[in-house]
């Protein structure tokens, strides 16, 4: 009965610092966005773009904490320390993150107009859809972290860069494959473009997680296991369209229903989106 109750105690008190991360993080959010007044966004002006945007920052935020939660434990007062640290570790990447890839990944139009002038929800869908992929980079670089040069917050560090740079290579690849602009699109307010587009990105950062959750062991190891969990990725956009447009929407013309018509076809882009989701998540099962 005493160990069921140590259990109980101990569970809470995760919980209890994990809360208390989320709330940090909240507040972090703030800080980077001194002029969002969330409460006049979704409450007042019902902008449905925002709400994508700050759920998908909360999606993020909470895989990003999951990342220092996770784990075997070192005994309480270790493990209170470490999620301390990588907690707030996380939740400074992943603000961090947001802001250098609306910078990088969606520089070709100013996103704060987009949602908050504009109440873009292609744009929002993207924002919130980059927040998740980029805390599923960060559970992979905080928990997969190890002692190489300089340490693991060093190590944690370095495998977000590398998780960063394998997010823009990936947008310019769909860009690439897709036959029309995806940026032009979802700043003309194109939800569907948007949609797919977010799918893309959750896909590989989840294929990057996988990649990064190994424990360190040398760079040359890491970067090995990035190139081919993130390759194979890259290969399997364009098929996994192919296969939504052959396969899933069976007699229909994928980029038809999603720019070539006058109300673009979001049904037809969450199935472009599902396809390469779930087929990051069955190659994950595979390899």
């Amino acid at each position: 009965m005493t160990t069921i109750i140590d259990g109980i105690i101990t569970t809470a008190i995760y919980l209890a610092a994990s809360f208390l991360l989320f709330v940090i993080g909240k507040i972090v959010y703030q800080l980077f966005h001194p002029k969002v007044k969330v409460a006049h966004e979704l409450v007042e002006r019902d902008n449905f773009a925002f709400a994508f945007a700050y759920v998908g920052y909360f999606i993020g935020l909470l895989l990003a904490i999951g990342s220092a939660v996770m784990g075997e434990s070192s005994g309480l007062w270790v493990d209170l320390m470490d999620i301390g640290v990588y907690g707030l570790l996380a939740i400074l990447l992943l603000n961090l993150s947001i802001i250098i890839n609306d910078k990088v990944i969606l520089r070709h139009f100013s996103t704060k107009k987009e949602i908050l002038e504009d109440q873009n929800i292609g744009t929002g869908v993207v924002e919130g859809a980059i927040a998740v992929a980029t805390g599923l980079i960060i559970l992979g670089a905080i928990h997969g972290e190890g002692y190489g040069d300089g340490g693991p917050i060093v190590t944690a560090i370095l495998y977000w860069i590398l998780g960063m740079v394998l997010m823009f290579v990936t947008s310019l690849v769909y860009n690439a494959i897709t036959p029309y602009d995806i940026h032009e699109h979802i700043e003309k307010d194109n939800i569907a473009v948007g949609i797919g587009f977010a799918g893309a990105m959750i896909a590989i950062a989840n294929l990057i997680r996988f990649a990064l959750m190994h424990d360190f062991e040398d760079w040359l190891i890491t970067l090995e296991d990035v190139a081919i969990d993130v390759g194979i990725g890259l290969v399997f956009l364009p098929l996994a369209r192919l296969l939504t447009d052959k396969i899933l929407l069976p007699g229909q013309n994928l980029t038809d229903e999603i720019i070539n018509q006058e109300r673009p076809n979001c049904g037809a882009a969450l199935v472009e989106a599902f396809a390469y989701i779930g087929g990051s998540v069955l190659i994950t099962w595979a390899l």
